[in-house]
């Protein structure tokens, strides 16, 4: 479904990214790890539009996304929940997600995605009316999310979902990352530091070090490497 070949991505002058290669195959979570700064987050930006690659290509069902404006890449599918999630927060919970489904046409399939986001996410149902900057920082993430998931995308792009969130907070998110994957067959790539949460719901990983990809394997196979191990588990 999406294939990144010998991508290169700079800021200005300096490097980010480093001929990278990363398939996702339908149906899949695949999961890239590593610390802050390993290059996680540009590449999902890079597939989202926001960065435009010096080199290599990103290709979705077949199509080059590389000169494509992230507005053109959530209507064939694509479509990300950030890393600080970059709500509206002067607008209510109802009026960020009536803006993810902006590209929709068809009523019955807005009603029906926003039924099952809803049905993921009850509390947000409970905060229809509630402006969007007064949510806990769990309930955030949780809007950011359904957000996304209301572009009805083939592919759902989540950086660091879990993030700043407590270890309840955290465990409800991976559950619903899974149910998204069983109940819908949604294809997920997430970029996670967590690494425990993301293996046990991923089934491949690529693991980043400063622009580059250094491991990557199924996700068994990762809990098992000695070096993920003693790199972000801190265990022999």
């Amino acid at each position: 479904m999406l294939r990144i070949s010998n991508l290169r991505v700079f800021y200005g002058h300096i490097q980010a990214l480093f001929d990278l290669n990363i398939e996702v195959a339908k149906g899949q979570i695949v999961v890239l790890l590593g610390a802050n700064g390993a290059g996680k987050s540009t590449t999902l930006r890079t597939i989202s539009g926001i960065l435009k690659p010096k080199g290599g290509q990103v290709e979705f069902q077949g199509r080059n996304l590389n000169r494509m404006a992230p507005h053109q890449i959530v209507r064939i599918g694509i479509a990300q929940a950030p890393e600080g999630r970059w709500l509206f927060p002067n607008l209510t919970v109802k009026e960020n997600l009536a803006a993810g489904q902006y590209t929709q046409n068809d009523p019955s399939q807005k009603k029906k995605d926003w039924d099952q986001v809803i049905t993921w996410f009850p509390v947000l149902g409970e905060r229809m009316v509630q402006v969007a900057g007064t949510l806990s920082g769990g309930e955030q993430q949780m809007l950011a999310i359904s957000r996304a998931l209301l572009a009805n995308p083939i592919l759902l792009l989540l950086d660091e979902p879990s993030l700043g969130l407590s270890p309840l907070l955290v465990s409800f998110i991976f559950s619903a990352i899974q149910r998204m994957n069983q109940e819908r067959g949604l294809t997920i790539l997430l970029a996670e530091q967590n690494v425990v949460r993301a293996l046990a719901v991923a089934h491949r990983g690529y693991v980043f070090e400063l622009g580059k990809i250094v491991l990557e394997g199924e996700s068994e196979t990762l809990k098992e490497n000695k070096t993920v191990l003693q790199s972000y588990l801190g265990t022999t």
